[in-house]
């Protein structure tokens, strides 16, 4: 693999796959994006990166798009929201890319939104939340399986309520992302009737959270739902592991960002265990459709020389099945017109490794395909155990259900229990 690095206002990687002979004689396809390689998003940004070059060297091998060679032309965005509108107007006016993948997250991605909509560009998003929901923009297409905005909530709520959850503590950080969830939780705890005993959003630099979580357990809640990023995440499990967090709740978790590392799983270890929380991917027999294991194998050899997380079950995938969609809408409409790409996806079913993908007229999913999920029986120091079905026992969706919640929260987390057996358990 050869990589060509340029240095200018911002650091940019030209990443040239395997290709025959043949289709060196034709200019290649260039696919342009910011991917955070620092930062804070750095390490999630690394691993869809890697995803979406496994598809790439992939589809080389298989002939390219329209036989021509796939390249592509990736800047790093710092994780930062400040750099990503110069590095898009770049991407189209200077590097002349024929389509563009967005960043990885909400933050770097929402300010490019306007500029994708003005110019009239097809963008497929990849894991940001309702960036599209004020723009409106109907050239985007998100990779993630988040699917209606009251969804995440509701699944949880669904799951809390069926525990005898009656009242509910929110938990949030004070970012774009976090709070987009808060405001759907909010909607979705009014329309059911779900009294909010303790709503508190702290910044986003906040490291000790003692304090927060005594006043959360002072106010008795049932249903405690976070929504924070990976070092507040860590942090917050800290001080609950501490303190406590009440025989009252029944269940706590729902949006913890984070959780999904391995990085952030070894060193958190059985702090996890009792935690219910949103998931995209685990290896589980019911989450493995047409090429899922052929793509960890990949992955799992190049993470370590990429130095990258080594599991790579939250967003890597999700690149490689954003590849896809575009390798047979091309394929389909036999050309780069991104009016006709944007067609296609949002009128056919896509078959990726993540499973099939349909969209809404918003560019999210029709449905959602967000896990929640039950860590148990995890233990401290050891990524591998990651690997084996059963540490984070999947409650929803139904079709991919492995296991039913223990509750409440406190019982759940002293006891570190062993997936037990699903009823209805999903095929694959």
């Amino acid at each position: 693999m050869k990589r060509r690095t340029f240095l200018g206002g911002a650091m940019a990687v030209a990443v040239v796959g395997h290709g025959s002979s043949a289709l060196a004689q034709q200019p290649p396809i260039k696919i342009g994006m910011s991917m955070p390689q620092t930062g804070g998003l750095a390490g999630g940004g690394k691993a869809s990166l890697l995803g979406i070059e496994i598809w790439r060297d992939d589809v080389n091998a298989k002939g390219g798009l329209l036989g021509r060679k796939v390249e592509l032309v990736v800047y790093d965005d710092k994780s930062s929201a400040s750099e990503t509108p110069a590095i898009y107007a770049k991407l189209v006016d200077v590097d002349k890319v024929d389509l563009l993948f967005a960043p990885y997250a909400t933050v770097p991605t929402a300010p490019i939104m306007p500029f994708v909509k003005q110019r009239g560009l097809l963008l497929m998003g990849n894991f940001s939340f309702q960036v599209n929901s004020k723009v409106g923009h109907d050239m985007w297409f998100n990779n993630a399986p988040w699917g209606p905005a009251d969804s995440w909530a509701a699944s949880f709520l669904d799951l809390a309520q069926k525990a005898g959850g009656k009242n509910m503590a929110l938990l949030t950080a004070d970012q774009e992302f976090a709070q987009n969830l808060a405001l759907t939780a909010r909607d979705v705890a009014k329309k059911r009737n779900i009294p909010i005993v303790f709503d508190q959003v702290y910044p986003p630099n906040t490291v000790e959270f003692s304090s927060i979580i005594r006043a959360l357990k002072a106010a008795k809640p049932d249903i405690v739902y976070v929504a924070s990023y990976p070092p507040d995440s860590a942090g917050i499990l800290r001080a609950v592991n501490e303190i406590g967090i009440g025989d009252s709740v029944k269940i706590f978790g729902g949006g913890m960002v984070g959780l999904q590392f391995a990085a952030v799983m070894s060193n958190l270890g059985s702090l996890l265990n009792g935690v219910v929380n949103y998931n995209t991917w685990l290896p589980e027999k019911s989450m493995y459709f047409d090429g899922t294991k052929e793509f960890f194998d990949k992955y799992t050899k190049r993470a370590v020389e990429a130095k990258v997380d080594p599991l790579g079950y939250y967003l890597a995938p999700f690149g490689y099945a954003m590849g896809q969609m575009i390798e047979a809408a091309v394929g389909a409409t036999k050309s780069l017109d991104q009016k006709g790409i944007a067609k296609y996806l949002r009128e056919n079913e896509h078959k990726t490794i993540v499973g099939s993908i349909a969209f809404s007229a918003d560019g999210e999913r029709k449905e959602t395909a967000t896990l929640q999920a039950q860590f148990r029986g995890v233990k401290d120091k050891d990524i591998e155990q990651f690997r084996s079905s059963g540490r984070q026992v999947i409650l929803f969706p139904d079709k991919l259900k492995t296991g039913e919640l223990i509750s409440p929260f406190e019982a759940a987390r002293n006891l570190g229990l062993v997936a037990f057996p699903a009823q209805g358990q999903g095929g694959t």
